[in-house]
């Protein structure tokens, strides 16, 4: 039985400068899926590593400048 969270890893719909960020995420879901139990703590892997996918998708694809705390309006 496949996981729920699985479709979310899923890359081949991304344009193709996108999928190898992607993918490596996938790889990494799809080992945990068949090494770890099926439990809770799988589960929050899975969670987690999916979060870290969208976050280093939208890094890939960022485009406004990198700000430090010198631009910072208080």
């Amino acid at each position: 039985m496949a996981d729920h969270i699985e479709q979310f890893f899923r890359f081949e719909h991304l344009p193709a400068e996108m999928q190898p960020v992607s993918r490596r995420f996938a790889e990494l879901a799809e080992w945990v899926m068949k090494t770890l139990p099926r439990n809770p703590e799988r589960t929050v892997v899975l969670r987690k590593l999916l979060e870290a996918k969208d976050a280093a998708v939208r890094a890939q694809i960022a485009v406004e400048p990198v700000v430090g705390p010198e631009d910072w309006a208080l």
